[in-house]
């Protein structure tokens, strides 16, 4: 069961992840700006931002979710390793399955099944989610990098910070997107009438989508999509956007009777490797139902 809560800002200026933490004794500040970060912490019924000042007679609610498990443990599942060596691996991950453990999302992970080959992951900040550099939908299938040493994951985590990092995504959008070449630059925050989900905001983070038009099919087009930023959904969100949404994405756009699931596929990544500072990219093709549904579509 959800735990909820309720608050009246007595004093003003106060951070609301510190306020949300001093008042909530089974939330760590971490925690509170998880759940801020996720829509589950409201201030005057309206999303908000972890740094945000609170002014006095703000009312502050809080969702608590069910906890993700307390650690994350190796479990036998299938995985598709496309490179190793001695600081990192790159994992091909399948569509369907969550990147780590999340409420909702205890096992069956990505992760559970690195950890059964790779046991000795490093913790970052979250100790759940040991040597994640960065994430996938559950959806989305492609390239993951994950980091075996501490070292390497935060040399890993500074060069997405950076934007450094070179990713590639295939998508295929409904319509015929013009012009064939571009960028959308919208900011993207979380939706103020659906908390589970993004939408482009004002007063969202900053957000950059490049794309490229590979060929056109019936009344669809296939992309090269290269997100400068890293933000949730942003692919999906920024082509609902200006009207041609991700085929297959019920969540932004519509269903498809050919395909199962969005068509979005990390195709590309491109990064320098933490021990020689070389600049490598490898490259995942598009697993059979992505395949399938372009020879169905011409």
């Amino acid at each position: 069961m959800d735990s909820k809560y309720s608050f009246a800002a007595a004093e003003p200026a106060a951070r609301l992840d510190k306020f949300v933490a001093e008042r909530c004794a089974e939330l760590s500040r971490t925690h509170a700006q998880e759940l801020i970060g996720q829509g589950h912490i409201m201030v005057n019924g309206q999303p908000a931002r972890a740094s945000q000042r609170l002014n006095a007679g703000d009312r502050v609610s809080v969702s608590i979710l069910p906890t993700a498990p307390s650690q994350v443990l190796p479990e036998a599942m299938p995985l598709t390793v496309i490179y190793e060596d001695e600081d990192l691996i790159v994992v091909d991950k399948p569509a369907g399955i969550t990147a780590h453990p999340s409420p909702g999302h205890p096992s069956h992970t990505l992760l559970n099944a690195i950890l059964a080959h790779f046991p000795d992951l490093p913790e970052g900040s979250d100790r759940l989610r040991p040597g994640i550099v960065h994430r996938l939908d559950k959806d989305t299938s492609g390239l993951m990098l994950v980091a075996k040493k501490r070292q390497s994951l935060a040399h890993l985590s500074d060069q997405f910070k950076s934007r450094s990092v070179s990713k590639v995504y295939l998508v295929l959008v409904k319509g015929h997107l013009s012009p064939e070449k571009g960028a959308i630059l919208a900011p993207i925050g979380r939706d103020t009438r659906h908390r589970q989900r993004m939408a482009v905001a004002t007063g969202g983070r900053e957000a950059r989508t490049d794309y490229r038009v590979v060929k056109y099919l019936d009344d669809y087009s296939l992309l090269e999509v290269m997100p400068e930023t890293g933000r949730t959904h942003q692919i999906r969100v920024h082509f609902a956007a200006i009207g041609y949404p991700v085929v297959g994405d019920t969540t932004y756009g519509v269903a498809s009777a050919k395909l199962a699931r969005q068509f979005v596929h990390a195709h590309r990544l491109g990064f320098r490797l933490p021990g020689s500072g070389k600049q490598v990219e490898f490259t995942s093709p598009l697993p059979p139902d992505l395949e399938q549904a372009l020879e169905d579509m011409g």
